[in-house]
């Protein structure tokens, strides 16, 4: 017999949390290497979060140097929180070996529209190493998608925010900007969405407090190259399920706090959610709609 309506609806439901959870369990089972030039104010918790997902982190910035490691890992994750000649240098490097390996490359372009080197690099890398994955919030999406933008610091602009009333605008927004791009595209905020040219997740895990924390942007993007990397037939969906892991890490996390934590202790209870997060937990607790 078939399945129709309501029923047949939760099947879908169900088959695509199963997904989700298959995507987790990859990652635990193949331990993908990470070559991260990422800033260096969240480097340590950027590993640490690897480690808990299932991955391997190596950390690189060195010109001379990087061309060997990312020769070595599975996948490239590229932050441009903390700017410099040398870094850029090593970026284009161990981006360009990356896209003649095909290892999964992401980009997150922090504070892209708060300054032109920001901008500039982030555009560049776009147009030339040709990133997997982008991972941004809405005003650095914007800004590549765009040319121009502004930020406040490396943080979303508040007039730029996806909200329930420009959910449909927004879809359509970053499902363009993929096609154009060839690449999925992942846009966190209080709504998060996560699209390649065809469907779009839009995800509602996650907490408010996590903005008080630095540097779950850079945790996440670090676990969406180890998902990427580790699904290589399923980027949009290992990337929809690295981001729901994240929110989810958040709420678990904060279910945890204790009269006088705050947010260092907080940080820690979500690389530990991350840590201990199995394929039960991440499906029955992801949150998310497909368009």
């Amino acid at each position: 017999m078939g399945l129709f309506g309501k029923e047949k609806e939760n099947a879908a439901v169900s088959t695509e949390r199963k997904a989700l959870g298959a995507c987790l369990q990859a990652v635990r089972t193949t331990t993908p290497l990470i070559h991260n030039i990422t800033n260096y104010v969240t480097v340590n918790d950027v590993a640490n979060a690897l480690l808990a997902c299932g991955g391997s982190p190596i950390m690189s910035d060195e010109p001379m140097d990087v061309y060997d490691i990312t020769s070595i890992c599975g996948g490239l994750n590229i932050n441009i929180g903390t700017l410099n000649e040398r870094s850029i240098e090593a970026m284009t490097v161990a981006g360009s070996r990356a896209r003649s390996l095909g290892h999964v490359i992401l980009l997150d372009p922090v504070g892209a529209g708060a300054s032109t080197l920001r901008t500039t690099t982030a555009q560049t890398i776009v147009n030339t190493v040709r990133p997997d994955v982008i991972r941004g919030n809405i005003s650095e999406i914007k800004t590549l998608a765009k040319g121009t933008g502004t930020t406040k610091g490396v943080d979303a602009d508040a007039a730029d925010t996806v909200t329930e009333e420009n959910l449909d605008e927004m879809v359509s927004f970053v499902k363009n900007f993929a096609a154009k791009v060839n690449a999925v595209i992942a846009i966190t905020g209080a709504i998060d969405l996560v699209a390649d040219g065809n469907v779009c997740y839009v995800i509602r895990n996650g907490r408010p407090e996590m903005s008080k924390i630095t540097g779950t942007g850079c945790q996440l993007s670090a676990v969406a190259t180890a998902y990427a990397v580790a699904n290589p037939e399923n980027k949009v969906d290992a990337v929809a399920a690295a981001v729901c892991l994240m929110g989810l890490a958040g709420e678990i996390g904060w279910s945890r706090m204790q009269e006088g934590d705050g947010n260092s202790t907080y940080r820690n209870r979500i690389i530990d959610a991350i840590f201990n997060m199995d394929s039960k937990t991440l499906e029955e607790g992801a949150k998310y709609e497909i368009r």
